[in-house]
C-alpha cells in the first residue's frame, strides 16, 4: 500500500526561490562574459569575491561571536573547492560560448553519484547510467560542432562540473549545525585569497573598470554569490533532493537564453544536438526519480542531502 503524505506548504515557496536562484546563476554567465571584455578573468574573480566578502562581513557583524575554529576549518576546506569551481568557471566561460558552458557545467548532477560510488560505494541506478551515456554522446557531438570543436574553454567548463560536484559533496559531508552565514563568509574569503595569490604569481594584463564592467562585478558579487548562497541554504531543505536537482537544470536554460538574446550567440545544429543530449542526460534520471517519489508518496527534506 502506498504511503500518503501531505506536502509541506513551504515547498511551493521553496520552488519559487530556487527557480529565482537558477535565474541569477544563469545571469552570472552573461555578466561574467561582459565583464571579461574589460577585466581579465582571474582579476574579475578576485574583485567579485573580495566585494562579496566585504558585503557578507557586514551582514555577519552580529554573528561574529559565534565564530570559532570549527567554522574556520570547515569554511576553508569548502572554500578551496569553491575556489577551484570558480577559477575553472571563469576560465571556461572566457574560452567558449556561455550556452555551451552552461550545459557542460550542469554535468555536476551526474558526476556527484559517480564520486559517491567511487569513494563511499553509494550505488547509482540504471537511469543514472543511461544519463552518463547520453552525456558522453552530447560531449562527442559538441566535439564535432562549432568552428573549433571541443576547445579549451569546453574542457575547463567540464572540469568546472567536477569541482561543483566536489563542492556540493563537501558541503553535504562536512556541514552540520554551523552558522551558514559565517561559513559563507569564510568560503568567500578563501576564494578571494586564492585569486589574490594567483594574481601575484601570474600577473594579468592592465585593465580598466568602467560602468559596464563595474556593474557586471556588482551583479556577480551580490546576486549569484551572496543572494544565491543564502537562498539555496535557506530553502533547499524544504524540498526533495531530486526536485531541487530538476529545478537546477534550469540554470543552463537561462544562460543559453542570455547568450542568445543579449550577447547574440548562435549555436550550430550540431551544437544544439550536443547540448540537447547533455540536458536530457541530466533531466531523464532526475525525472524518473521524481516520478518514483510521487508514486511512492515520498516526502522528505533535502537538508544535508545535496548529493542525492
Amino acid at each position: 500500500m502506498l504511503k500518503t503524505t501531505h506536502e509541506d506548504p513551504r515547498s511551493s515557496k521553496a520552488t519559487f526561490w530556487l527557480i529565482l536562484t537558477t535565474f541569477f546563476w544563469g545571469g552570472s554567465f552573461v555578466f561574467n562574459k561582459i565583464g571579461f571584455r574589460e577585466i581579465p578573468p582571474v582579476t574579475f574573480l578576485f574583485f567579485r569575491f573580495a566585494l562579496a566578502t566585504l558585503l557578507m562581513a557586514v551582514v555577519c557583524l552580529p554573528r561574529f561571536k559565534r565564530f570559532d575554529r570549527n567554522i574556520l576549518g570547515k569554511g576553508f576546506v569548502i572554500g578551496m573547492a569553491l575556489a577551484a569551481t570558480n577559477l575553472s568557471f571563469v576560465l571556461g566561460v572566457s574560452g567558449t560560448s556561455i550556452s555551451r558552458a552552461g550545459f557542460l557545467n550542469n554535468l555536476f548532477v551526474l558526476i556527484i553519484p559517480l564520486l559517491c560510488f567511487a569513494f563511499w560505494r553509494e550505488r547509482f541506478d540504471r537511469w543514472t547510467a543511461t544519463g552518463l551515456f547520453l552525456a558522453l554522446a552530447g560531449l562527442w557531438q559538441l566535439a564535432q560542432g562549432g568552428a573549433e570543436g571541443f576547445n579549451k574553454g569546453d574542457l575547463l567548463s567540464t572540469l568546472c562540473a567536477l569541482f561543483i560536484a566536489l563542492h556540493i559533496i563537501s558541503v553535504s559531508k562536512l556541514l552540520r549545525d554551523e552558522d551558514v552565514y559565517l561559513l559563507s563568509l569564510v568560503q568567500f574569503a578563501t576564494v578571494t585569497a586564492v585569486g589574490g595569490l594567483l594574481l601575484l604569481v601570474l600577473p594579468e594584463p592592465p585593465f580598466a573598470i568602467t560602468a559596464v564592467s563595474g556593474g557586471s562585478l556588482l551583479y556577480c558579487a551580490i546576486f549569484p554569490t551572496i543572494i544565491c548562497f543564502t537562498l539555496q541554504n535557506s530553502y533547499q531543505r524544504y524540498t526533495t533532493p531530486t526536485k531541487a536537482g530538476l529545478i537546477y537544470t534550469m540554470d543552463p536554460v537561462w544562460s543559453m537564453l542570455g547568450g542568445t538574446l543579449i550577447l547574440g550567440e548562435r549555436l550550430t545544429a550540431g551544437e544544439w544536438l550536443g547540448c540537447s543530449f547533455i540536458f536530457a542526460s541530466v533531466v531523464l534520471p532526475l525525472s524518473i526519480k521524481r516520478l518514483r517519489e510521487r508514486h511512492l508518496g515520498i516526502d522528505y527534506r533535502a537538508e544535508g542531502a545535496a548529493a542525492d
